[in-house]
């Protein structure tokens, strides 16, 4: 089979053979039909000091099961996150992590909507957001945040604003049902809200933290570090929740269960759609990742075996 892969940190991907993997207990092999690509995998290949296995959400066909794993069968179309070998033709998949795709919905849907919904969704469960609020979405753009918008909306915001790198961005932002769309140089102009949903960080969470009302919410789901001093949270009653998505699913399997089952039930009905950049063969992706990158991208970024 075909697998991407580098041997230095920031080194240039490429395209080689590879045995197909064997499942192991638990584990389901599923020959992917879609990939997304995540900027936090895109970060570790340019800085973490090893290289990585590139993993990532990946949806296909179950074409093999270890031993002790029942939920699924060969056949069945599954989706869901691979922390091994997933830019590759064939890819190990453990099945505590997969869910069944229905009928109704692609494999590039799959990997648009769930890993990055399950995201979006349980940020926006952090905020603890009540009916009429206004929100304030960073990388409204991004694979997340496009979720994010819709969600926010679903979920009975009043106002939702979209913070963006790029006016270029705006209209594709206000489409998914955003009231207003800024760029973060203006972020200290905007009508304060009542929470926001960050997935930039850096220098980003000072304003993002001023825009709050008092006693507002920050929750912060980024690879991108930062800084916030406790006097600005102390000031306004204001305070800052971290989001991580593994701790969710490796402890509350019951509830990433039940977000699933949301995201599937609106894309159904209509309320939620995923948008797809661009697809990209394995042999393109690195131009999948420079696109990420760059900060281009209008939704997810998906590559196609």
């Amino acid at each position: 089979m075909r697998r991407v892969r580098y041997e230095s940190t920031g080194g240039p991907l490429f395209l080689e053979e590879a045995p197909v993997p064997d499942p192991g207990p638990g584990e389901l092999l599923v020959r992917a039909e879609a990939i997304g690509v995540t900027l936090p995998v895109v970060r570790k290949v340019t800085e973490a000091a090893e290289p990585i296995q590139l993993g990532g959400e990946i949806a296909g066909e179950v074409v093999a099961v270890g031993q002790g794993a029942t939920g699924f069968r060969v056949g069945e179309r599954v989706t869901g996150l691979c922390f091994g070998h997933g830019y590759a033709d064939f890819a190990v998949l453990h099945e505590v992590m997969a869910s069944p795709v229905p009928d109704t919905a692609s494999a590039v849907d799959a990997v648009a909507l769930v890993r990055s919904g399950l995201v979006a969704l349980g940020a926006l469960d952090a905020a603890r957001p009540e009916p009429g609020e206004a929100a304030l979405i960073t990388a409204a753009a991004s694979g997340v945040g496009h979720l994010a918008v819709q969600l926010a909306k679903a979920r009975g915001a009043g106002r939702v604003v979209g913070a963006v790198s790029d006016p270029a961005k705006g209209d594709f932002v206000h489409a998914l049902g955003a009231d207003e769309v800024i760029i973060y140089d203006a972020l200290g102009s905007v009508e304060p809200v009542d929470f926001v949903l960050d997935a930039v960080g850096g220098e980003l969470l000072t304003p993002a933290v001023a825009a709050l009302v008092p006693g507002g919410r920050l929750v912060a789901y980024s690879s991108g570090g930062g800084t916030i001093r406790a006097y600005d949270l102390l000031v306004g009653a204001k305070s800052v929740i971290g989001f991580q998505m593994a701790r969710i699913a490796r402890g509350r399997p019951e509830l990433y269960e039940r977000w699933r089952r949301e995201l599937w039930r609106l894309f159904a009905e209509g309320a939620l759609k995923p948008f797809v950049h661009g697809e990209f063969g394995l042999a393109e992706a690195a131009k999948a990742h420079e696109v990420i990158e760059s900060r281009g991208n209008l939704g997810k970024v998906v590559l196609r075996p």
